[in-house]
């Protein structure tokens, strides 16, 4: 923490609500993150595909963990606020106190996850009417947009549906509860809603799906003020929050983020001059932005509109001011590996050797794959196992939510080698899966030399080579890894007034940490891998055609 003589250093929070919890960081103007503290918030799953949270409780853990990182700091050395959270749907009523989401009626589960799938009939119609909106979402809707999620609402909870005031997308939610402004981003509008920045709300849309209701109230319960990301919101933080959070009243608020958009802004401005990087003198458009945790996250900009099949967008200044996005995804990455690390038969064995060896269980998995690689790279020891990773659907770049995860190559041996493998097998998978993104991005226009990574994964060494080498492409590591905090940051230092605009505070907040190079003797390895990987899916299709028929 600084002491007196520091008392002119300006700093911003940034708070990033995750899909399993909530962080918040004390960063200054150069980005560097001073103070971080992080809280659990709950995950309800009464059925299959149904994932549900509560805004009371992650409200109270901005809260908590806001307090903790400020403590000790000067009121007036505070200057901003800025939040980011995941596309979750949060629904209110007209005196914005929580409604149930659930047939149940538990009003404080209010909360629609991002990755809760329960819409699956209704985004399936959604797609059927092929409305021009849907053009800007790679031609088909996902299950995890907002959409799909109010018509199973208006379905399922028809008397809930009528009493609900307002519908916010969670990072919209957090901003409201600072400011009591209900004006909505034009991340959260545009990526999740179908919002566009030139026509607004189209009409015909909301009325060809059923939703016709919104509409005739002009579209106060889903939003009818919008701001662009970075813009201060209202007068700054009431005094009711402002007591919440343990900052002063009046700061400057953030028009919000979504999670992904956040760590894309902390990472992808940033100076690359000095590391012989083929993204060096070139426009930003030359890089993608991938954005690791529970899912991952492909951001790339360009400055015109690129439409890519199976990757959402083109959105306008949805992230970067001026420039166009588009947003490939996996919609499980950390969570995959986790479950097959973790449902695995030699799992408690793991567990107790890498707790008797002070290390976390996949530092231990790295250093084991060292042990039993021989003389081989360790990507090598894979050459008879291959995954399909799409355990939870396909959301880039086939659009399809049906597909499931395969394994092929098995044998009946249970111990921790096996383990280590299906773990790396695992992880190939994920890298080979942002490779069918990139080609897809790249075959439409796209021209990206350099991937710039961030989020939980990003801290696995084995995770960040896999990438590197399957896609022959170089990986930039921040030089602060918890960049979506940085990106959170960044917009209250934008609101401040502090800075002039997103792209000088991304280019001063933004800090390159290393750089991994592909290893490009393993490129003929590797290029088998993905042939096998896109027979898979092909197969997949195959015997479901053989046993629909």
């Amino acid at each position: 923490m600084p002491g007196e003589k520091q008392t002119a250093v300006k700093y911003y929070v940034g708070v990033d609500v995750g899909s399993a919890s909530v962080r918040a960081a004390l960063v200054d103007a150069f980005g560097t993150v001073v103070a971080h503290a992080e809280q659990p918030i709950r995950v309800w799953e009464p059925q299959p595909d149904h994932y549900e949270q509560s805004s009371t409780d992650i409200w109270a853990a901005c809260c908590s963990v806001t307090k903790e990182v400020v403590r000790g700091v000067a009121a007036s050395q505070i200057r901003g606020l800025g939040f980011d959270a995941t596309c979750s749907l949060v629904v209110v009523d007209k005196q914005f106190q929580p409604m149930a989401v659930n047939s149940e009626g538990q009003n404080h589960r209010n909360v629609i996850m991002w990755m809760d799938h329960r819409a699956a009939s209704q985004v399936e119609r959604i797609n059927a009417t092929q409305h021009r909106v849907l053009n800007y979402v790679g031609g088909a809707m996902s299950v995890e947009m907002q959409p799909p999620k109010l018509l199973w609402i208006k379905e399922n909870l028809p008397e809930s549906w009528e009493k609900v005031g307002y519908f916010f997308d969670l990072p919209d939610f957090l901003s409201w509860k600072a400011t009591g402004v209900t004006a909505r981003s034009l991340c959260t509008v545009v990526c999740k809603w179908t919002y566009t920045s030139d026509r607004g709300w189209d009409d015909s849309f909301w009325k060809m799906i059923g939703l016709e209701d919104l509409v005739k109230d002009k579209y106060e319960k889903i939003g009818n003020h919008v701001l662009s990301p970075g813009e201060a919101v209202g007068k700054g933080l009431t005094p009711d929050a402002a007591k919440d959070l343990g900052l002063p009243e009046g700061i400057a608020v953030a028009a919000s983020l979504i999670d992904a958009h956040a760590g894309g802004l902390g990472v992808i401005g940033a100076d690359v001059k000095g590391h012989n990087l083929p993204c060096e003198n070139q426009p930003i458009t030359s890089r993608l932005a991938m954005i690791c945790g529970t899912s991952s996250c492909h951001m790339g900009v360009s400055e015109t509109p690129i439409f890519v099949p199976g990757v959402w967008g083109p959105y306008f200044s949805a992230m970067v001011p001026g420039l166009w996005l588009n947003e490939g995804g996996q919609s499980a990455t950390g969570r995959l590996i986790d479950h097959v690390v973790r449902g695995h038969v030699a799992f408690p064995e793991l567990e107790a050797k890498a707790a008797a060896s002070a290390h976390n269980i996949y530092t231990y998995l790295n250093s084991h794959l060292d042990l039993i690689k021989k003389s081989l790279p360790v990507g090598f020891l894979t050459v008879d196992l291959h995954v399909w990773p799409d355990f939870h659907g396909n959301r880039s770049p086939l659009t399809d939510l049906t597909l499931k995860g395969m394994v092929v190559g098995l044998t009946l041996s249970r111990g921790l080698d096996e383990l280590a493998l299906i773990y790396l097998a695992t992880i190939q998978a994920i890298a080979l899966g942002t490779r069918h993104i990139l080609e897809a991005m790249q075959a439409a226009g796209h021209d990206i030399t350099t991937l710039f990574l961030c989020g939980g994964l990003s801290k696995n060494p084995l995770f960040v080579q896999m990438h590197a080498d399957i896609t022959g492409k170089p990986v930039v590591l921040s030089k602060e890894v918890e960049s979506v905090l940085v990106g959170a940051a960044v917009l209250g230092a934008c609101a401040s007034g502090d800075f002039a605009s997103i792209q000088e505070a991304m280019a001063k907040m933004g800090k390159i940490g290393r750089v991994v190079q592909p290893n490009h003797e393993h490129k003929r390895f590797y290029d088998k891998k993905y042939e096998v990987f896109l027979k898979l899916v092909e197969h997949q299709r195959e015997y479901r055609s053989i046993m629909s028929s």
